[in-house]
């Protein structure tokens, strides 16, 4: 008996139903790479760079607790040093506010003709930078003169003998972008402590009692040991 194989036809459209495409993902271009890498690299070196400041300032303000009874005004946020700061020296060339970066700064703020007051604030200044002995070379005296008047010849030379002192002139209006009295008071009436980043970060009071105005310097002299140097 003869019979016949049968078999169901193959459905073309049971392929087409169960078909679809796979799209592939975009490739990241070589550029791209590059620029994430260099973004990267970038803040990896800044991180380093600002650790150990950042360590000396979480030291000193945040784990010990005598940090928190520095005598000075702690300026918060602190204030860099504004770029364009308009700075000329004793006799009338520009210099460069990043020439001041480098090294702490005990800054008092004067007229030219510099009257009693000035002239007990840079003998004071003078006397606390002497009184820090070996550490007194990381610290360098700025008198900032604000009016206009050029400053008294022979205070400058009495201030510049006892060495690390810098005397400039700048703007009044450009200097108070920058350093600002205590409520009531006048830029004159307090030292501005500046760290060698070149940021205003503490306000020491007027008519200041010195040996704990010394005992603030000393803190910030020994929290900073670890990254900050003599000289610039």
């Amino acid at each position: 008996m003869s019979g016949s194989k049968s078999s169901a036809p193959a459905s073309s459209d049971a392929g087409e139903a169960f078909s679809f495409t796979v799209h592939s993902m975009p490739t990241p271009s070589l550029d791209d790479k590059r620029t994430s890498s260099g973004r990267l690299k970038m803040l990896l070196v800044l991180l380093v760079c600002a650790a150990p400041v950042i360590a000396s300032y979480v030291t000193y303000f945040v784990i010990r607790p005598e940090g928190r009874t520095n005598y000075s005004e702690l300026v918060q946020p602190q204030r860099p040093m504004p770029a364009d700061l308009t700075l000329m020296d004793v006799q009338g060339k520009p210099v460069s506010p990043a020439s001041l970066k480098g090294q702490w700064l005990l800054v008092t703020v004067a007229g030219g003709a510099c009257d009693e007051g000035c002239e007990k604030r840079l003998w004071l200044q003078r006397q606390l930078r002497e009184t820090l002995g070996r550490e007194k070379d990381r610290l360098d005296k700025v008198w900032l003169v604000h009016d206009g008047v050029p400053a008294r010849a022979e205070t400058v030379q009495a201030m510049q003998a006892a060495g690390a002192a810098t005397v400039l002139s700048v703007p009044r209006e450009a200097l108070s972008k920058w350093l600002a009295p205590a409520a009531g008071r006048q830029l004159e009436d307090h030292f501005y402590i500046v760290d060698p980043l070149g940021n205003w970060m503490m306000r020491v009071p007027p008519n200041p009692d010195a040996a704990k105005l010394k005992r603030d310097l000393d803190k910030l002299l020994r929290a900073s040991s670890s990254w900050d140097n003599a000289g610039r």
